[in-house]
């Protein structure tokens, strides 16, 4: 691969750098919670400082393969699916996925702003099972796209918390009416973080992080059932377990209640046939 500067990225198009810096860290590790090799040579291609993200932790690379379980287990029973990955930003699941055997047949949508694909183009494989749509996820033309013929997945990873809240929940709600029958994954920041981030959270003296205005606990998240017409059903996914104090959110006392408010969450929602 050709070395290409990240620097064409900016706002929160930026922060696919964070997650990859995050990702394919934890990818170099003999200890490892990921094998993600596309990341780590996308990591090595692009020129970037990526030492403003502060020290690099698990939290992506876990939040990845929990996304990556739920995949893989629906791709398993809906071989010619379709997987729709909003923002995809440089996220690399499909070829983790089609290293487990389970993304021969899929077809899958890879959305996010024209800078965010062009440096996908330029580094990643072209694959005829990937159709590329430069375009926000906001902008709903996408859905028109999707073959719903054999079922859908939609992710969104690391997306909504950027959202504000109307846009955040219009997207779930035009989801579940547009799709019946399919999958919609997607994680959380609880309402601490988001309210830091609101402040002006830095991780480090060179970066703030953007805005996150959008913030639900797993209770929350799981009550979408209940409140957003089509979601059949809503479930908090559990991380797989982490090295040292990432074991923490294993522990059953952070399921429900007081302290579930303060851990990260994945939500799995069902929609309606």
């Amino acid at each position: 691969m050709t070395a290409i500067s990240g620097d064409t990225l900016e706002g929160v198009s930026a922060t696919t750098l964070w997650t990859l810096h995050f990702r394919a860290t934890e990818a170099k590790r003999s200890d490892g919670v990921i094998r993600d090799p596309w990341a780590v040579a996308l990591y090595d291609s692009i020129s970037y400082d990526y030492l403003k993200f502060g020290r690099p932790n698990q939290s992506h690379a876990l939040r990845a393969a929990t996304f990556d379980r739920e995949m893989q287990q629906y791709l398993e029973a809906h071989p010619n699916a379709s997987v729709v990955a909003l923002a995809e930003g440089l996220q690399t699941s499909f070829w983790r996925l089609r290293a487990e055997g389970c993304a021969d047949n899929v077809t899958w949508y890879s959305i996010d702003l024209p800078p965010v694909m062009a440096l996908r183009e330029q580094l990643l494989p072209r694959d005829d099972r990937i159709v590329p749509l430069a375009q926000s996820a906001l902008d709903y033309s996408w859905m028109d796209r999707v073959d719903q013929t054999h079922g859908v997945f939609i992710t969104a990873e690391g997306l909504l918390m950027y959202l504000d809240p109307a846009d955040a929940l219009g997207l779930i709600r035009e989801c579940a009416s547009r799709f019946p029958g399919g999958r919609m994954m997607f994680d959380n920041i609880p309402p601490f973080f988001s309210r830091k981030t609101l402040k002006g959270m830095r991780l480090s003296d060179r970066y703030h992080t953007p805005p996150m205005p959008f913030a639900m606990t797993p209770d929350e998240a799981v009550a979408l059932a209940d409140s957003i017409p089509g979601v059949r059903s809503a479930r908090d996914v559990k991380y797989p377990p982490g090295r040292g104090e990432f074991k923490l959110f294993q522990r059953r006392t952070f399921d429900r209640g007081v302290l579930s408010r303060y851990r990260p969450s994945v939500t799995l929602l069902e929609f309606d046939r």
